[in-house]
């Protein structure tokens, strides 16, 4: 019979005494067992509880991508086959099937959006066979993009404190595994990453950057990382209107915070095992990031939450309060919420005309993301347009819209900020690489109407189905806080205590101390100033991580871990 000119190898094979008919593509290894063998499970897995085997039934396929192959091991399956140097053991051998085997082990998916090291094992009847097996399938996993070099980087304080004993003992045995080798740095304080990758790290030796922490380690390696692309490329990050030079390094989250909120929402999981086999695979998920600046002058870059009012007031009351661990967030967002301060402000954005989808659909950013797609699609041919005319003036094909009033909250989501306290997140209907931010805006309400919008964030409700919310798919915003008061303004009214009590308690009858202005909570930091300007870069930075999939794809699970 004629091999199918798609197929690189077919073998009839043995799987724990079972005869399979194994084959091998470019994009696929397949096995099948044969009708007339005996039932038994495959697979042994790793660094995951077991679950109990479950009766296959005949004739049953299985096929692992190419792409999701960790990497393949020759091994003798016979162990009592090898030679002491004894005559007995001489004879012995002369009497057993001593066949060669090795070893493939892969990515399989189980519940929750997770990923585990399983494995299972062929014999071959000779050793020719064998090794000619695990050549082709390592000749193909040369050709995929993988890392082979990573740059480490771990924060000892994140959330528990436990990033150090999550490497070592979850990551670092399943990066031996796949033949990737590391350098790994633990910092010493706050920013020790950041600026380590803006001057002294020697990145070219190097296919990516991987944090272990939370989402600060994760902002102090994109603003390193950025950082240094612009100024090589000779961009000056100061400048507002200036596009950004995209950064070539992939970076990779093993998650060991608070809330890793970054992860969950690119991953779909907060799993460090899930992590580190996105990061084997090579995996690359472009993302956005908004860059934060006030009177041309840089403050940050954010990719998840930008959030004025009730957010950074949580933010800025849970600082006091580190020594509560994550639970003070907990204590931060009761006490905000009673307090029910409001803020006059003004908001100037530039809507996203022309794109795919809008804040209120159904379309959630997935795997292989359709609008993620095609907004890029149009992102990248404007600027090729621009290229050519480079007198056009990028902002001028939509309009500015502006919004003044008093505000609960003022949120930008670059995603959807889903966590396992809040699966949908703020917008449930960002986008991780389509060029925009979803401003929402929760104008002045009663306590019981902000609680129903707050609930809503845990609920299959519609959060934006309230008259007193707004939301708005930009690709720029400003915020002046209150009405032509500048930073400076409010700074000498704070600090000459010119307060108007009398005015503050009427319009704050549950409090007599409430501030003038709030803070802007920019992913996880507190901004120094308040009047600020925000723009949306397009694919700006790539992740090791392809996206949260689709449900269906964990539906049929062979072998479930038991999470």
């Amino acid at each position: 019979m004629e091999r199918p000119s798609r197929l690189l190898l077919v073998s009839e094979l043995r799987v724990r005494n079972s005869a399979y008919d194994v084959s091998l593509s470019r994009s696929l290894l397949t096995w099948k067992r044969r009708t007339s063998s005996p039932v038994y499970h495959p697979f042994r897995p790793r660094f995951c509880v077991p679950s109990f085997p479950r009766r296959q039934a005949s004739g049953v396929c299985h096929s692992v991508s190419v792409s999701e192959i960790i990497s393949v091991r020759e091994e003798e399956e016979e162990n009592g086959c090898k030679d002491d140097g004894s005559w007995k053991k001489i004879n012995e051998r002369e009497g057993k099937d001593c066949r060669q085997a090795f070893t493939v082990l892969y990515v399989e998916r189980c519940q929750q959006h997770r990923w585990r090291c399983a494995e299972v094992s062929f014999t071959c009847p000779e050793g020719a066979l064998c090794q000619r097996w695990v050549t082709s399938i390592r000749e193909q996993l040369a050709a995929i993009s993988t890392p082979k070099q990573l740059l480490v980087y771990i924060n000892p304080y994140s959330g528990k404190k436990h990033g150090k004993h999550i490497y070592e003992q979850k990551v670092a045995p399943l990066f031996a595994l796949a033949g990737v080798t590391t350098h790994v740095i633990v910092t010493e304080h706050a920013n020790y990453a950041r600026d380590h990758l803006r001057t002294e790290a020697e990145l070219k030796k190097f296919d990516g950057v991987v944090c272990v922490g939370g989402d600060g380690m994760f902002s102090e390696i994109i603003h390193g990382l950025i950082w240094r692309s612009q100024i090589y490329g000779g961009v000056d990050p100061n400048c507002a209107d200036e596009s950004l030079l995209p950064s070539s390094l992939r970076i990779g989250i093993i998650p060991a915070g608070s809330t890793d909120c970054i992860c969950f929402a690119t991953v779909g999981s907060n799993d460090p095992v899930t992590s580190a086999l996105h990061i084997i695979v090579g995996d690359s998920q472009p993302m956005d990031v908004c860059s934060v600046h006030h009177n041309n002058t840089f403050l940050r870059y954010s990719v998840s939450l930008l959030g004025y009012g009730f957010y950074g007031d949580v933010l800025t009351d849970s600082e006091r309060k580190r020594w509560m661990g994550p639970a003070r967030y907990d204590l931060s967002g009761v006490k905000m919420f009673l307090t029910h301060h409001y803020y006059e402000g003004t908001v100037s954005y530039l809507p996203a005309r022309g794109i795919m989808g809008n804040p209120r659909d159904a379309n959630r950013c997935r795997s292989g993301c359709v609008v993620c797609q095609h907004n890029g699609r149009l992102i990248s041919e404007k600027a090729e347009r621009y290229q050519m005319d480079e007198e056009t003036d990028r902002e001028s094909e939509g309009e500015w819209k502006t919004i003044r009033g008093k505000f609960l909250a003022i949120n930008a989501a670059s995603m959807s900020c889903a966590c396992p306290r809040s699966p949908k997140g703020l917008s449930p209907a960002a986008h991780l690489a389509d060029g925009t931010t979803d401003l929402i805006l929760v104008r002045k309400c009663s306590r019981f109407d902000f609680l129903r919008h707050l609930l809503r964030h845990t609920s299959k409700d519609d959060q934006f189905d309230l008259n007193f919310v707004e939301v708005h798919r930009v690709r720029r915003f400003c915020f002046t806080p209150r009405p032509c008061q500048s930073d400076s303004d409010l700074d000498l009214r704070e600090n000459g205590k010119h307060q108007i009590f009398g005015q503050i308690c009427r319009n704050h009858p549950a409090c007599g101390c409430a501030p003038a202005y709030s803070s802007w909570n920019c992913d996880g930091e507190i901004l120094t100033h308040k009047a600020i300007d925000v723009r949306v870069h397009s694919n700006l930075i790539k992740l090791f991580a392809r996206g949260i999939e689709e449900p269906t794809v964990f539906d049929d699970l062979t072998n479930p871990c038991a999470i």
